[in-house]
């Protein structure tokens, strides 16, 4: 379980997907890890929080946690619950390994009355630079694997997701790019410069 001092100082990324959920509202965070995220919105937002985990590892520590969550995977299982079941549906840091991520996306927005959606972005400038110089594969902090181990199977940039989102219909209700110090931009004001220097992207969308 989380002592109140680890609550307090989650990451970044974490941190401004909290602060747009609101205090008292229906979660269900998908890909919920350890249940980090899912611990402070229950505690600090006192949010009916649900979660879903692919791996059992995550699941017991959620559950060890109290938190309550089930085992299911998002490719599959998301199509299994209704329209507007919660307020928030939060995909953190896991789209890109999702084998349909349209799929995906899709059942967030109709599952939900808002998606909250954080990837890293393949676009930033020194992944793009480390493929030009080096022509292997980029590490780094937000894709720290060799490409033979990864779990990262459909890797995409600020702009691609942008325009899947056009494609589906789907509205992005804000949109933030945090920078290698974990700075923030708004994408819509401007989106070519977010997709060159944000390390990551956090969207909010809806139907």
């Amino acid at each position: 379980m989380m002592t109140e001092s680890q609550r307090k100082s989650i990451r970044v990324d974490l941190q401004i997907i909290a602060d747009m959920v609101d205090a008292g509202s229906r979660v269900l965070d998908v890909g919920c890890g350890d249940g980090t995220l899912l611990d402070y919105l229950v505690n600090f937002k006192q949010v009916d929080g649900r979660g879903i985990e692919l791996s059992s590892e995550g699941v017991n520590a959620c559950v060890s946690a109290g938190l309550s969550v089930i085992q299911g995977d998002a490719d599959t299982d998301l199509s299994t619950y209704p329209d507007a079941a919660f307020d928030y549906v939060i995909l953190s840091q896991t789209l890109q390994a999702m084998m349909a991520p349209r799929t995906v996306v899709e059942n967030l927005v109709r599952i939900g009355r808002h998606a909250i959606v954080s990837f890293p972005n393949f676009g930033h400038w020194r992944v793009r630079g480390y493929l030009g110089l080096h022509g292997r594969m980029p590490k780094s902090k937000t894709l720290p694997y060799e490409w033979y181990e990864t779990p990262n199977i459909h890797l995409c940039t600020i702009k691609d997701f942008i325009e899947m989102c056009d494609r589906l219909g789907v509205t992005i209700e804000r949109s933030l790019s945090l920078n290698a110090h974990g700075r923030l931009r708004r994408i819509n004001s401007g989106p070519l410069t977010a997709n060159l220097f944000g390390v990551q992207a956090v969207f909010m969308l809806r139907r």
